[in-house]
């Protein structure tokens, strides 16, 4: 999953974004609201979450979240302040937040609302993702594959490998471009190599070899990638 994290204080931002990439999630992070307007307006659908301050420099918190629901942006948005007065709490959730966390705050608290917003979002997924015989397990960070027999075999993923084959997995049977794949499983300002989609996908296609599924990853050649649907 990538989230879009909009905060300009520093020491806040670092801290929020390596946990979050300790959980597996896949963080961009902008410092001030018009960066944070320009990401979101790059692709609608690459981020399934936002963590928005609601003092940002250049475009506040509460004005891009009026700005994003004018526009009919329907990503689940959690608002982050220091204010904490009842009227403070009912402009940010009428701006268009979906939930309002005050500051200081601890990370095991951001976590569980953020999964929260992900059980309420239209595109949530449970702890299980399924297509054919092929079964992700999210609590396991394991792929399960179930063979002819109904026997089931796991196989252990690396985050990176998991992100990946998640995200082919929501959208089996359809060509996916190295472009796409990159910008939602890698962050933006991350020094990833021009050939990191490539060699990803040979790990993940290895390990799903192993398993007994050799065909399942299709090279698209001169578009990209695609995950057949896969039967016992």
């Amino acid at each position: 999953m990538k989230i879009l994290l909009i905060e300009d204080e520093p020491d806040l931002g670092a801290i929020i974004q390596t946990s979050l990439s300790h959980h597996q999630y896949v963080v961009d992070w902008a410092v001030d609201g018009k960066s944070g307007w320009e990401y979101l307006s790059y692709d609608r659908d690459i981020y399934s979450l936002a963590i928005i301050d609601w003092m940002l420099p250049k475009i506040s918190g509460v004005e891009l979240c009026q700005r994003l629901r004018s526009q009919k942006y329907t990503i689940p948005i959690l608002m982050l302040t220091a204010r904490d007065r009842m009227e403070d709490k009912i402009t940010g959730l009428d701006a268009g937040a979906d939930d309002y966390l005050v500051k200081p705050f601890g990370m095991e608290e951001l976590l569980a609302r953020l999964r929260a917003l992900q059980r309420r979002a239209p595109t949530f997924q449970p702890d299980r993702l399924q297509l054919g015989n092929l079964r992700l397990d999210y609590g396991n960070n394991a792929l399960v594959i179930t063979d002819k027999q109904d026997k089931e075999h796991s196989t252990g993923l690396t985050a990176k490998e998991f992100q990946l084959l998640e995200y082919l997995m929501q959208h089996p049977d359809r060509t996916l471009t190295h472009d796409q794949i990159r910008h939602r499983i890698w962050s933006f300002d991350s020094e990833s190599a021009s050939n990191v989609v490539a060699a990803q996908i040979r790990l993940l296609r290895k390990k799903l070899a192993e398993a007994g599924c050799a065909n399942s990853l299709e090279t698209v050649r001169g578009f990209g990638y695609r995950l057949n649907s896969i039967h016992k």
